[in-house]
């Protein structure tokens, strides 16, 4: 019969991992449960460190610094970089007291701490693979990312004991996990850093947009006025055509037929009676002749003459008039909307209305402010003029109403000729109260305008350019000259 060799009875070093050249085990088991609950407590609290997300890498790197202190009971504690590696990363180091921990904070400035502490913190920032040459009981774990030496956590512990490698791998659990936070710190940074770029770079896209903004309407006013230049010279071209024409054939033409009635008219004074009928209707005929050459030379001299106000645009011609009244007013002109080409007499048309009510203003509402407001609309185009004077709108339609009425005898008709020319563009006149305590005219014109229809064009230009000139005549033709 064969007897199974018995098993030793259990060990209770083995049962307990402590062992101990003492009779008793308990103290060494203590220590190792203190150990275990100081290591406890450490992962304990880089838990809570790694949930607090808004503090970034700062908060839960300061957590390991703690935790490793606590751990090893030390009176100093220092977690840092060596140079060269991770050079965006901030802090570059971190520094734990004793008791209160006032010493935990980011810094480069050394000078306060003992020169113990420095030799330790320069021999960590200088690379070193060993402590400094100090008799002191520090510890010191390797920070690695990527199986590469970047730093080292370090302690001047305080325990009865050297610690045991349970508590070294606490210290490099939390050195490690320094080390990914530092990465992260750098990364963080550097994001920071493409931020802070991205939003430079749009603050300058903005500023060139609005840049653009500017020359591009610097540029579409300086090509409405190319525009304009253009139809000057080409409506200069023509009007020169013309008014050549007229003196080299039309004229001449007028003038030889004013010659042959004069020559007809003696003749027929020369049969006596009989030809006196004759002769009273050839001297009516002459000076018909004499009137049409009159009024070819006035229509030369117009197409002669270069008219400044076709080559701008209706804003300006507002604010020359405006111009023109501030001598006696404070005028201000403003312009709301995109402008909307207009054909030049319809410019010329409200301009000249306004230059009316602008008149009124000045004589009669004894103002000393006004407001020219020209309102561009898709289907409306609005101009008003406002006044701080003492008029009254009620009383201003009813002027309006009797001149309507009231025959051209040489009494001032301004209200009826704004509303003719408002008319001849298809608007509208009206009279309110204005905000500024006066009186404002409005003047309501539909978009699109078509070019008036004039009778012919010498007669525009005779009754645009020719008003002295043809009182010249009137008077020629009652002095019998």
């Amino acid at each position: 019969m064969t007897t199974r060799p018995q098993s030793p009875p259990p060990d209770l070093a083995t049962l307990t991992g402590v062992r101990s050249g003492k009779d008793s085990y308990y103290r060494a088991y203590v220590r190792s449960d203190e150990r275990m609950q100081r290591a406890v407590r450490a992962m304990d609290s880089i838990s809570h460190a790694v949930v607090r997300t808004l503090e970034g890498p700062r908060g839960l790197l300061e957590e390991v610094v703690r935790a490793a202190a606590a751990h090893l009971e030390a009176e100093w504690t220092i977690l840092a970089l060596s140079d060269g590696h991770l050079r965006g990363a901030r802090p570059r180091f971190l520094v734990l007291g004793p008791a209160d921990g006032a010493h935990c904070q980011p810094t480069a400035d050394d000078d306060d701490l003992p020169a113990t502490v420095r030799r330790e913190l320069g021999a960590i920032r200088a690379g070193h693979a060993l402590r400094s040459n100090d008799d002191n009981p520090w510890v010191r774990v390797p920070m690695t990312l990527e199986g590469r030496p970047i730093g080292c956590l370090v302690g001047l512990h305080q325990l009865e004991i050297d610690p045991v490698p349970g508590d070294l791998s606490v210290l490099r659990i939390l050195a490690n996990q320094a080390a990914v936070l530092l990465h992260t710190s750098e990364q963080y940074q550097a994001g920071m850093a493409l931020h802070r770029r991205g939003q430079l770079l749009r603050d300058e896209a903005r500023a060139h947009e609005r840049d653009l903004e500017v020359r591009t309407s610097e540029l579409r006013r300086v090509e409405d006025r190319l525009v304009l230049a253009r139809q000057r010279e080409l409506i200069d071209t023509e009007r020169h055509r013309i008014a050549r024409e007229l003196h080299d054939s039309v004229a001449q033409y007028v003038l030889s037929a004013g010659m042959a009635v004069e020559v007809a008219r003696e003749e027929a004074e020369q049969l006596g009676q009989e030809g006196a009928g004759i002769s009273s209707r050839l001297g009516t005929a002459k000076d018909l002749s004499q009137q049409a050459v009159d009024q070819l030379r006035r229509a030369i001299y117009a197409l002669h003459r270069t008219p400044s106000d076709t080559v701008v645009s209706l804003p300006e011609l507002l604010r020359e008039v405006a111009a023109h009244h501030r001598p006696q007013l404070v005028v201000q002109v403003r312009i709301e909307g995109e402008a909307t080409p207009l054909p030049v007499d319809a410019g010329h048309e409200i301009t000249r209305a306004v230059g009316e009510a602008m008149f009124n203003v000045a004589a009669h509402a004894r103002a000393e402010r006004a407001v020219v407001r020209l309102r561009y609309r898709p289907d409306l185009l609005l101009v008003t003029v406002a006044d701080d004077g003492h008029g009254d709108p009620r009383e201003l339609s009813r002027l309006l109403r009797l001149e309507r009425g009231r025959p051209s005898d040489g009494f001032h008709r301004g209200l009826a000729n704004i509303e003719s020319r408002l008319v001849e563009l298809g608007g509208s006149l009206a009279f309110r109260r204005a905000r500024i305590g006066g009186v404002r005219v409005e003047m309501r014109i539909p978009l699109p305008l078509t070019p008036l229809d004039r009778p012919d064009i010498i007669d525009h230009l005779v009754a645009t350019w020719g008003p002295a000139a043809g009182r010249l005549t009137d008077n020629r033709t009652k002095d019998g000259s």
